[in-house]
């Protein structure tokens, strides 16, 4: 008898508490239909900003990787504040302040875990964004050169002059120095001989430096330099720097390689002297008599 009451009783409770569920339900109809256009709201708006970032991006970035992960990144930050407003809307401030809490001591957690990708995470969106460097670009730092092949959120990848890749965290690449040649299409290259003593240096200096301004021609402001810089063992050394278009290593190299050239051949044809290191060695006579003596032996 007492069994039957009891259960009685329970099914009466439960009864009483889904009808107040029901009630409760009713009564926030208006803010669950508020709460369902919010988010349909939110995602229309998401989707919307995330396509226009990504017509926008396309004109700074021509990595397509990098711009997709950054446009869903936006996507889904928009859609995550329309959750939580939906929920605010709801009244749900006790749930709200739960999942904030929650997400908190979440991101928290995984923060200190990848530190060192999250560093490169950020490293990478900094780069995306920097307007010094970009995909195709001739780059050196200080132990590796190539052209930027990629910019992910993790690495950067150089494609070497020798087609071999060279893979480097974004951290490492963006806090160490690095020389971008492809900024400008100008610089100045040096290239640098010796002549015999005894040469006519006025001479030497007027023939080079006539030689490189016909060969390489000087734009507005630019000057071809010569330089005699030291009396050396065999030869007085000098130096000519002069400016040539170059976005990559491989010109320079070339201009280089030509102006030795026309600076041989010029001093060929003028009979300047292009000396090289004599070593004179002094035997003892005695040591070449020893010698001859043993050859007839």
């Amino acid at each position: 008898m007492y069994l039957q009451a009891d259960n009685t009783g329970t099914f009466t409770k439960l009864t009483l508490k889904l009808e107040g569920w029901w009630d409760a339900i009713i009564l926030k109809l208006p803010n669950i239909a508020i709460a369902i256009l919010v988010m349909v709201l939110s995602y229309f708006i998401a989707r919307g900003i995330s396509n226009l970032l990504r017509r926008i991006l396309r004109k700074q970035m021509q990595d397509q990787s990098m711009r997709r992960i950054i446009s869903k990144i936006v996507y889904g930050i928009i859609l995550l504040f329309g959750f939580f407003l939906a929920l605010g809307v709801l009244e749900l401030d006790k749930a709200l302040t739960s999942i904030l809490a929650g997400a908190g001591v979440v991101a928290l957690a995984i923060g200190l875990a990848l530190q060192s990708t999250l560093s490169n995470t950020f490293s990478g969106i900094m780069l995306s964004f920097l307007p010094r460097i970009k995909i195709g670009d001739y780059v050196e730092t200080s132990e590796h050169g190539g052209f930027v092949h990629e910019i992910s959120l993790r690495n950067l990848v150089l494609r070497r002059p020798d087609n071999h890749y060279v893979i480097m965290p974004n951290s490492k690449f963006i806090e160490e120095p690095f020389v971008n040649y492809s900024l400008v299409k100008r610089g100045r290259i040096t290239v640098s001989c010796g002549v015999a003593y005894g040469s006519n240096l006025h001479k030497v200096k007027e023939l080079v430096t006539k030689s490189i301004t016909d060969n390489f021609p000087l734009e507005h402001g630019e000057r071809i330099e010569f330089y005699f810089t030291e009396f050396g063992d065999s030869s007085i050394n000098f130096m000519t720097r002069f400016w040539i278009d170059y976005v990559k290593k491989s010109q320079m190299y070339a201009a280089q390689d030509k102006a030795i050239l026309l600076i041989n051949d010029l001093f060929a044809q003028e009979d300047i002297n292009i000396p090289f290191p004599i070593r004179t060695l002094d035997i003892p006579q005695a040591t070449i008599n020893a010698l001859n003596n043993k050859a007839r032996d």
